[in-house]
């Protein structure tokens, strides 16, 4: 009987093919505690569940979902009402008076018989019902309406029950309160999450669970894109007539992509987590490639058959979603946002969205600055002359109003003074300020800061239009996006058939080349994997570490980049032994640019005068590190002297930068990532004395400024930019020596550091670093500001560059 109990404590779990990789062992006991034997052990769709969980703490928890949830569905039936109304149940022609009306009846004044009222304009509802029924199109698009309104109930109601349950998980599993759920960090559910595992197997083919299969899972098709983006593989960049080069990526282009290649009929993968194995074999590539062009012919022509009823309901949405703020704001259409490109562009492998929109909102106002530095002066001659025609007619038409309040009645009057005064509005955003100095690297140095990533060929030539055109690719006009989403019904099937299918073959070969089997986790692509060894690029510090071939390369340091962001965002992560040589080499490079660069203690002092410089209106001790890393080089190129009255030695961002990670890393800031084993800067190998004024200034700055996880994170974000700007510095050396010739001399190859610094070096690297020497004055921005919130700001930048004054 004893025995019996015992047994009674496992369940055997016999189905579970869903969740298996292929070859696991079927047949598994699961030992499950009790007290949890009615949840969440044995999760057969991991990638579903980590993702609610996700977005369930994203989303602010169930109530604010579900509220979301349900106001979508009542606009959708708002809009197809309200304007089912207007087309068939306004009389026009009264509402226009265009028709005259007479009101007859006991006690109605003379003066108010032709008086026009709402209810004269709204027909009957018998005759309102007649009409709808006349017109079958409107009945069939009614219908097809109707059908779709149910679909998304029904998804609602699934979602409704669903994330009900996801709410039990966190209350009783994470023990987490709604009303506490949003004082946790993303990162503080994790360390639950995983704990949680090691408690009971909610996967039951690995013991314990690490942050990186958490972000697998969640990220999994993500990370395809990202990859598919930076290996140029999917078609987005199209050269048109007159236009030249145009990136083109909408949300339906997108969605698209990935119903095709994802979880649509007839898709590469056969179920959320696992490639159809014959993609994974090379004998029939060519047939494969031919299903695949029928695939996408197919999904183009549903794309072109569906093309008027989708742009019918993106013209509407359109219509009452911007009318009011174009109304209200109109210089809000030239504002500027992150691309959908952009976004893809731009991301990391493993970057979760909430550290992206982070990140990139740290970036916009460096890149509107950048932007806005960018002017035609035809364009501001006539918008100087449309403004003052406009505001002359608009202050005559004011003043009258305000003598007398009749001539508002005049017919089109309200209508002139409305028009008039956006002309007046679109006019003034194309005016550039006559007191900004703008210095356009600069500005194109603390974009890459937060931005992380820069085409090679943007170095030096940040006053160029071609720059700003490409800049412009990623961080779009507002009323671009617009246009772009209402042509894309149009657009979108043309690129399915006549671009897409081209490159059925690359896409078969790119999942087969880069699709690997992950215990626990199932197929992934293998750029997620942040592998130096398979993907590193020689010209990012992998050189002597890589084995991978062009084609199995990351571009523009992709590899590199996410493996530092990932290691900065996830301390307690133990990277593998591949990434471990990386990053250990990383630290040592730092540390010995350290020497030869500024001391922190002088950064910290320059920190006033550097935000000064930049206007930065936040005082954080994050952002002061960040400013004084960029401004330093042209304050010691200036010739400016120290407070000690001595010149400071000409420096560069990277010594900068590499002074400033190697403080952070002694420091003792209450950050977990400073204890991990394999931490960018280990203090054991530096000199006992070194940095210690630099570690009591920052410790202070910790102690002072902020405490928490608010600190934590805006260290953790200023570290990484800090390592995107010596990183991008290193590979400028390694992959162009002539430009860094005037500003870098006798280099010193990472296998020679041990001679140099003490050091031990494991293997040598190709990058090297030398003492700094002086660089070109340029001068900086009057008014740069970072680290805020994204917001929109009106821009009148055109591809020619203003002659406003420029250093």
């Amino acid at each position: 009987m004893a025995n019996f109990e015992a047994y009674q404590e496992y369940q055997r779990i016999e189905d579970f093919e869903e969740d298996s990789p292929p070859g696991e062992e079927q047949d598994l006991l699961v030992h499950v505690p009790e007290g949890l034997k009615d949840s969440w052990h044995h999760i057969k769709n991991l990638d579903n569940f980590f993702k609610r969980i996700y977005h369930f703490h994203q989303k602010n928890g169930f109530a604010c979902m579900m509220l979301s949830e349900f106001f979508e569905l009542i606009q959708f039936l708002f809009v197809v009402i309200f304007t089912t109304f207007l087309v068939n149940c306004v009389e026009y022609d009264v509402l226009f008076a265009n028709r005259a009306v007479n009101h007859t009846g006991q006690g109605q004044n003379p003066l108010d018989r032709n008086k026009v009222t709402l209810p004269d304009a709204i027909l009957p509802s018998e005759q309102c019902t007649e009409r709808i029924q006349e017109n079958s199109w409107l009945i069939f698009l009614l219908i097809m309406a109707a059908i779709f309104w149910l679909y998304r109930l029904v998804k609602v109601f699934c979602n409704v029950m669903s994330y009900w349950e996801i709410r039990q998980f966190y209350i009783k599993a994470l023990k987490i309160r709604m009303d506490e759920l949003c004082n946790f960090t993303w990162q503080e559910v994790q360390d639950r999450l995983i704990s949680l595992q090691r408690e009971q197997q909610m996967c039951i083919h690995k013991k314990e669970l690490t942050e990186l299969d958490i972000y697998h899972r969640i990220l999994r098709f993500k990370n395809y894109m990202v990859a598919m983006i930076n290996k140029s593989l999917l078609p987005v960049q199209l050269q048109l007539p007159l236009l030249g080069n145009v990136v083109f990526l909408t949300q339906g282009l997108k969605y698209n992509f990935e119903l095709i290649l994802f979880w649509g009929p007839g898709s590469l993968f056969q179920n959320k987590w696992n490639l159809h194995p014959k993609y994974k074999r090379n004998g029939n590539r060519l047939e494969l490639a031919q299903q695949l062009s029928r695939v996408i012919l197919l999904m183009g022509l549903a794309n072109l058959l569906l093309c008027p009823f989708i742009l019918v309901w993106q013209v509407l949405y359109a219509f009452f979603s911007y009318t009011e703020v174009i109304r209200r704001e109109p210089g809000s259409l030239g504002a500027r946002r992150w691309s959908l490109y952009g976004h893809l562009y731009m991301r990391h492998f493993n970057e979760l969205d909430h550290e992206l929109h982070g990140r990139l909102g740290r970036g916009y106002k460096p890149t509107s600055k950048y932007m806005n530095s960018f002017t035609s002066p035809v364009l501001t001659v006539l918008a100087k002359n449309f403004a003052f025609f406009s505001g002359s007619i608009l202050a005559v038409l004011i003043a009258l109003t305000v003598y007398d309040e009749d001539v508002l009645t005049v017919q089109h009057i309200l209508t002139a003074i409305t028009v008039l005064g956006v002309v007046i509005t679109i006019a003034r955003s194309f005016i550039p300020d006559e007191h900004m100095v703008w210095c356009p690297e600069q500005l194109l140095q603390c974009m890459l800061a937060h931005i992380h990533y820069m085409p090679d060929h943007w170095r030096g030539h940040a006053n160029k239009s071609e720059t700003r055109d490409e800049v412009a690719q990623l961080f779009q006009y507002k009323a671009v996006f617009i246009l772009e989403e209402l042509l894309s019904p149009i657009v979108t099937p043309f690129i399915l058939i006549f671009h897409l299918r081209n490159k059925s073959l690359e896409i078969i070969d790119f999942f087969r080349n880069f699709t690997v089997d992950v215990v626990g986790v199932g197929d992934i692509c293998s750029f997620a994997q942040m592998d130096i060894r398979r993907h590193g690029n020689p010209t990012w510090m992998s050189h002597g570490q890589t084995e991978a071939s062009i084609y199995q390369q990351a571009e523009n340091g992709k590899t590199e980049l996410s493996l530092m962001h990932f290691t900065i965002k996830n301390p307690r992560w133990q990277p593998p032994q591949e990434s471990s040589v990386f990053i250990s080499h990383l630290k040592e490079k730092v540390h010995h640019d350290a020497q030869g660069g500024p001391s922190t203690q002088l950064l910290l002092s320059e920190a006033p005068l550097c935000t000064s410089l930049q206007s930065n209106g936040s005082d954080t001790a994050p952002d002061n590190l960040l400013a004084s890393v960029l401004a330093h080089p042209v304050l010691t190129a200036s010739g400016l002297q120290g407070r000690d009255h001595r010149f400071i030695p000409p420096s560069t961002a990277a010594s900068a930068a590499a002074s400033v990670l190697a403080s952070l890393s002694t420091s003792q800031l209450p950050h977990t990532s400073r204890s991990r084993s394999h931490s960018l800067l280990n203090s054991s190998v530096q000199p006992e004395t070194m940095y210690r004024s630099d570690r009591t200034i920052i410790d202070s700055m910790s102690n002072s400024d902020i405490r928490g996880n608010t600190l934590n994170s805006e260290f953790a974000s200023a570290e990484m930019s800090l390592h995107a700007i010596y990183m991008h510095e290193l590979h400028q050396q390694s992959s162009h020596p002539q430009r860094a010739s005037g500003q870098w001399q006798n280099p010193v190859p990472m296998r020679d550091l041990h001679t140099n610094s003490g050091f031990q070096s494991q293997s040598g690297l190709g990058s090297s670093l030398s003492m700094p020497t002086a660089v070109h004055l340029g001068g900086w921005q009057e008014e740069e500001e970072e680290n805020e919130d994204d917001q929109e700001i009106n821009s009148g930048s055109t591809p020619k560059q203003g002659t406003g004054s420029s250093c």
